[in-house]
């Protein structure tokens, strides 16, 4: 017996002993049993990758791809719009450098165009019907660019055909309140009107003069306020400098909504319902046709009647009269009328995006979406191929490192070339009304880099405030052009800043609050957070509004290379700093976001709403109060959210937490919109950067309607200030409940 029970005892031990080895050497250890991808599920973004990219941006690239995209002029659905369409499809479907994937999308869009065969004029005709001066029709040549035969007349895109005639008055930038002071003291009916560009958009100084009976409309670009009053081609303008010659004409869209206008809300398909063009809202109701400032010269010269107001007074050597209406009596012109024969048609097109992909390793279905556009008014050296030579550089650094096996992104980065931008960002529209509910779930910025360079001096970025903190990141990692010892940030911070609470003194950033480039559908229709940067010039050194070249026939690669950006440096600088900006945006453990410096924002507009409004409104019992409280709301819980992400080891937490908080972060502006508050402004639904006539540093919609009531007296237009309040109120107290822990 007692044998029996020894043997038992040591074949047990000897069990217990084979269990302990078999489960110390047999069984993989925990930590070493985890699945693959838990390591890339918790990577985050790699800063050595970071320098490595930086230091392959090469200018010179940049420099031959500008070469390449302005050899021909390429608007919108020409032969040489399908040569660039082209060109990106062969860069971007590279072995060695291309994309994961590239195709074109088309829509069928309508375009409007001038009548080659029967070009536009303008003209002085006699009582007696004589041609006293005809307005150029096209512009000087200088170069060989100018002589192409696709450089397209100067025209005003959308605005009717028809042929008027009147006597010429001058109404300074063709905003409303400028035709109500010409209206006190001449009587309109019948006139055509000569405005500058500026002050009020192309279209709506057609639109404010129809009412007062103005049949026609002529545009110009004023040298004071494009060349700093130079006007001579002899030795001041191009050629010789960066200045726009006399005879340049600005082209443009002159229609007031985006997307392609027959399709409005629907992504305009071969078989997509369609308006009729009668139907058509936002485009001029009177022909309108820009022409050179050699030629509003000739005829503002020569106008009759009282002096107008010193604020109306321009670059040219000579008194701005209103007109009599019409002429001097001692002019050559006297008792003659100016005659517009506008040939303008319209026509539905099909106009392509190329788009191409870098597919994501952890978070394929998340998208960082960077885009350009690809068509322009001519040859578009920067307007908008700065950019596109900028977005080419880009794709060819990444997509040789995900070639190479060396690279890729946490998230999808998804890369648009738009079609049609310049009547109307008609192909960023159209891509985001085709897919507007994978984009509004998935999508976790957009970035836009249209006009890269407008000029060599500093950085210009603006976008939502959440995302300031990883565009000053970016810049203090990008040497500025032509210094080793000083960054982009601290170039852009000299040029133009503001003191923070939070931060102190921070380069001064802008906000996406109107519709000038394609960032306007991501940001006003789908609420997705945004950024537009470029280089740009001194302001302190020019009044220019822009680059004197634009929307001419001599925003060439010569005019480029000279006077824009000679050695393409800053150039280079856009492509490290928007290049860094992406990867952080798709690479990071935790999106890159503050959202506290969105409510330092708010609280700033805050401020001056209640300077502005608060005394008026409890004088008619509307209180700001619900708005104050949900502006404190947001602040409180903003500020719980960044505590939390900086107190947690995410690295170390559930892949479902850093999903959640990314979340919270990538919908915060989705939050912000609301569809029914601005019903007569097209596609805006953002209610904190919707754009705004009111002219006031706070929030739109309630400015707009402030301006409003206060100007009409009325009830019902007090009510809307009431509403606006309440969806204001409302909608950020909105964004804070999302931004609060999950219940």
């Amino acid at each position: 017996m007692m044998k029996q029970v020894l043997i038992g005892i040591v074949c047990g031990a000897v069990i217990l002993t084979v269990g302990i080895l078999i489960g110390n050497y047999g069984i993989v250890k925990s930590s070493s049993s985890a699945p693959s991808w838990v390591k890339d599920v918790v990577k985050d973004v790699d800063e050595s990758f970071i320098e490595k990219f930086l230091s392959e941006v090469d200018n010179i690239q940049i420099q031959e791809n500008l070469r390449e995209l302005t050899k021909v002029p390429h608007m919108a659905t020409t032969a040489g719009d399908e040569q660039t369409v082209q060109y990106m499809l062969k860069r971007w479907q590279d072995p060695k450098t291309g994309l994961d994937e590239t195709w074109r999308e088309e829509y069928m869009v309508y375009l409007s165009f001038p009548d080659p065969k029967n070009p536009n004029k303008v003209t002085v005709v006699s009582p007696s019907e004589t041609v006293l001066h005809t307005v150029r029709e096209k512009e000087k040549s200088y170069t060989p660019d100018q002589d192409d035969p696709e450089v397209v007349q100067p025209y005003a895109a959308y605005s009717p055909a028809g042929n008027v005639m009147g006597k010429l008055v001058y109404a300074n930038q063709g905003k409303l309140s400028d035709y109500q002071e010409l209206n006190k003291t001449l009587d309109l009916s019948g006139t055509i009107a000569i405005t500058r560009y500026g002050g009020a958009g192309r279209a709506a100084k057609a639109i404010n003069a129809a009412p007062f009976g103005v049949v026609g409309v002529l545009v110009y670009t004023d040298p004071l306020d494009i060349n700093d009053g130079l006007m001579s081609d002899i030795n001041e303008t191009y050629p010789h400098s960066w200045y726009l010659p006399p005879s340049g004409v600005e082209r443009g869209s002159f229609n007031t909504h985006y997307g392609d206008l027959l399709t409005p809300y629907l992504a305009a398909k071969e078989n997509t319902y369609r308006i009729p063009v009668k139907d058509i809202t936002g485009i001029p109701p009177i022909p309108i046709q820009p022409i050179g400032f050699e030629d509003a010269f000739i005829l503002i010269s020569e106008l009759g009647g009282e002096p107008a107001p010193i604020a109306w007074q321009g670059g040219f050597n000579c008194t701005y009269n209103f007109g009599g209406p019409g002429f001097r009596n001692t002019s050559d012109f006297n008792a003659s009328d100016v005659k517009l024969d506008i040939f303008n048609y319209g026509e539905v097109k099909n106009s392509s995006n190329v788009m191409g992909i870098i597919r994501g390793s952890v978070e394929p279905d998340r998208y960082v979406i960077y885009g350009n556009h690809r068509d322009s008014w001519v040859h578009g050296a920067i307007d908008p191929s700065s950019g596109t030579s900028v977005m080419l550089e880009l794709t060819r650094v990444l997509g040789q490192m995900v070639k190479q096996g060396k690279w890729r992104p946490r998230r999808s980065i998804i890369f648009g070339s738009w079609g049609a931008e310049e009547f109307g960002l008609i192909g960023s529209a159209e891509y985001t009304e085709q897919y507007f509910t994978k984009l509004s779930e998935r999508t976790i910025a957009y970035i836009n880099v249209d006009i890269a360079v407008f000029a060599n001096a500093t950085l210009r970025a603006s976008g939502m405030p959440s995302v300031q903190n990883v565009i000053f990141r970016a810049a203090k990692q990008v040497d500025a052009p032509g210094s080793v010892s000083s960054s982009v940030y601290d170039n852009w911070v000299k040029y133009s800043n503001r003191t923070s609470q939070e931060h102190g003194v921070i380069p001064k950033m802008g906000y996406l609050t109107g519709a000038g480039s394609d960032y306007a559908a991501f940001v006003h229709y789908l609420g997705i957070t945004s950024i537009d940067m470029s280089y740009t010039y001194d302001r302190s050194k020019t009044n220019a509004r822009i680059y004197p070249a634009y929307h001419t026939a001599y925003d060439t690669f010569d005019y480029a290379s000279k006077f824009i950006d000679p050695g393409f440096t800053s150039h280079q600088a856009v492509a490290r700093t928007a290049g860094n900006i992406l990867i952080r945006l798709a690479d990071s453990l935790v999106l890159p976001f503050i959202c506290s410096d969105y409510s330092e924002v708010l609280k700033a507009f805050l401020n001056i709403a209640l300077r502005l409004y608060k005394t008026q409104l409890q004088a008619r019992h509307i209180s700001m109060e619900p708005l104050e409280r949900a502006v404190e709301s947001f602040t409180s819980a903003a500020s719980h959210l960044d505590q939390v992400i900086q107190s947690s080891d995410l690295a170390n937490e559930t892949p479902l937490k850093v999903r959640r908080i990314n979340d919270q972060l990538m919908l915060l502006d989705r939050a912000f919109l609301n569809p029914l508050a601005f019903p007569d402004k097209y596609a805006f639904r953002h209610v904190i950067w919707a754009s705004s006539s009111a002219g006031k540093p706070t929030f739109p919609g309630l400015a707009d309607a402030f301006a409003k009531a206060e100007s009409s007296g009325q009830s019902s237009d007090w009510d809307k200030v009431h509403y606006h309040l309440s969806v204001l109120s409302q909608a950020i107290e909105g964004a804070a409940n999302t931004l609060v822990d999950v219940i």
